[in-house]
């Protein structure tokens, strides 16, 4: 405690009648330096920043409302191509459908033609069929008097092809 009591002696004999409360010279000195130094900085360093934080300010601006505008674009393309997309859907659907019909209408016809074409075989084959029928039939009943002849002359032991009696 005794180097306290010393330095804070020696201070007051050293100094006078010093105040600090009170300026003296060197603090006009530097209020005067520090004035200048914010007139400069206010005169020529200020302005151009201020250009350059406006400009970027504005185009900042200009970047939102281009971003607005491009976010409309993309609703309103996405919203005509929805639509498209939509129609385009639709008209696929009835080109499906009207080609199921015409399958549909293909089909009926080949069955139609082809079950007259059966028909017209069908009745063609029974017809020679029955034309070969009749032609054996003929060459049978023919031919079957004959036969009948002989077998009867084989059992019987007689001629009878002769016309002989009984």
């Amino acid at each position: 405690m005794g180097e306290l009591t010393t330095s804070i002696v020696a201070a007051e004999e050293g100094g006078g009648t010093s105040n600090f409360l009170i300026p003296n010279g060197t603090f006009f000195a530097v209020l005067l330096i520090f004035l200048i130094v914010l007139g400069v900085i206010w005169k020529w360093v200020v302005p151009p920043i201020s250009k350059v934080l406006a400009e970027r300010e504005a185009m900042l601006a200009k970047t939102a409302a281009d971003n607005r505008k491009s976010a409309e674009q993309v609703a309103a393309a996405k919203a005509d191509y929805d639509k498209t997309l939509a129609e385009a859907r639709g008209e696929a659907s009835a080109i499906r459908d009207e080609a199921r019909v015409a399958g549909r209408q293909v089909v009926e016809e080949k069955r139609a033609a082809a079950s007259g074409e059966v028909a017209e075989t069908l009745s063609a084959a029974d017809q020679q069929l029955s034309q070969q029928g009749s032609a054996a039939r003929s060459d049978l009943e023919s031919s079957v008097d004959g036969l009948s002849a002989a077998l009867a002359s084989r059992i019987l032991g007689v001629d009878v092809n002769s016309g002989g009696s009984r």
